[in-house]
């Protein structure tokens, strides 16, 4: 596998499974090209109805760092987040059961991208966490999905402080589904004990089911935390402040106006 391409996908056991590889190590960070990429994945995979599950890893040590530190200053913030949500938004209508392999660093939209799928699959060295506060920022994927995954507290703790947490305090709040040695092929054993023997038609319809009461809350409030970011957030100084301060590599100055 070579770094050329942002995104390596494959169809594995027998064309059933979806491979989905975010491949620009070390950070594998989620910035539009990545999300594109993805996008296009994904959209060739609903087209296959032999598709039964999408699986995603992260290239090298770790799984993401997050979204596209510069794509957050104002003048890309807007077209980032429709990018970036508009993957959720084809997530929930491909349908599929959706599992993460999780090595190392998962943070900001990593952690959003895993935390939407339906099992995480978490090494011991696994570290997660949405830092977007400590930049002045909020996580609007991550302020739907981590309270119905992990409960308000936990929720509120992980959205409020920015704190990472480990492989241990992730699988007692629910972040994570299982510590093992190999997530990728932990992952895949519970593929084939659960899902290849299915009918991926009754998945789909079952995949619907099960969620929906998520994907239509989802759908319905990502337009307007969409908004709350791009219209409230950016109309504070702090915002850009924080975003700036990051990649100029010192400590903010918040005005906190």
């Amino acid at each position: 596998m070579t770094t050329s391409q942002p995104v390596h996908a494959e169809r594995i056991e027998d064309g059933r499974v979806l491979h989905v590889v975010l491949n620009r190590p070390k950070g594998n960070i989620l910035d539009n090209e990545m999300v594109s990429a993805i996008r296009e994945v994904i959209a060739d995979g609903a087209r296959d109805a032999g598709v039964l599950a999408v699986l995603f890893e992260g290239a090298g040590d770790h799984f993401s760092f997050g979204a596209s530190v510069t794509e957050h200053l104002p003048d890309q913030i807007t077209r980032m987040l429709r990018y970036f949500h508009g993957m959720f938004r084809d997530l929930v209508a491909l349908r599929r059961p959706l599992l993460a392999a999780v090595r190392g660093q998962c943070l900001g939209g990593g952690l959003e991208l895993a935390s939407f799928c339906h099992r995480v699959f978490a090494s011991e060295t696994a570290s997660m966490g949405q830092a977007e506060i400590k930049l002045g920022v909020m996580a609007p994927v991550a302020s739907f999905v981590l309270p119905r995954r992990v409960g308000q507290a936990h929720a509120d703790d992980l959205l409020l402080s920015g704190r990472s947490v480990g492989a241990e305090e992730a699988l007692a709040m629910g972040l994570v589904n299982e510590i093992v040695e190999d997530p990728l092929q932990s992952a895949l054993t519970w593929i084939r004990t659960h899902l290849l023997d299915k009918s991926g038609a009754s998945l789909r319809v079952a995949v619907e089911a099960a969620r929906y009461e998520h994907d239509r809350a989802f759908l319905s409030q990502i337009d307007y935390l969409e908004t709350l970011y791009i219209e409230r957030l950016m109309g504070h100084r702090d915002a850009e402040e924080g975003i700036r301060a990051f990649l100029e590599k010192r400590p903010p100055v918040w005005s906190h106006g």
